[in-house]
């Protein structure tokens, strides 16, 4: 399977890495256990859920399906609990560019520079 969604990167990958660098440090055996259950779950999920309170009006509902690799974003408003669709996006041909939106040092760049070893 290709790398990570970039979508779960992009909504939840800093929150992750964060939990699991404090994680993986700790000495607890329980802790260990418990986040290579998260990862084992984030592998193998049929959809990803990730909520964030944006200011003080509305929560962020982010939906990524994996397997059709779409990514969906709800706002929640917290005085009425009316939900409103923003933005859905099936990701699948975003994941097959080299770039877009780059900056230097490019991937064929990179890849030049290595190849010339």
């Amino acid at each position: 399977m290709r790398a990570a969604v970039l979508g779960f990167l992009v909504v939840i990958g800093l929150g992750i890495v964060a939990v699991g660098a404090g994680l993986e440090r700790s000495e607890s055996a329980p802790q260990r256990a418990l986040w290579a259950q998260v990862q084992s779950t984030l592998a193998n999920a049929e959809m990803i859920a990730v909520s964030a309170n944006v200011g003080d009006k509305y929560q962020q509902l982010t939906l990524i399906d994996p397997k059709q690799r779409v990514i969906s974003v709800y706002h929640i408003e917290f005085a009425t609990g009316a939900i409103a669709l923003e933005s859905v996006r099936n990701f699948q041909y975003d994941q097959q560019l080299m770039h877009y939106n780059g900056k230097d040092p490019l991937p064929e760049h990179i890849k030049s520079l290595l190849s010339s070893r």
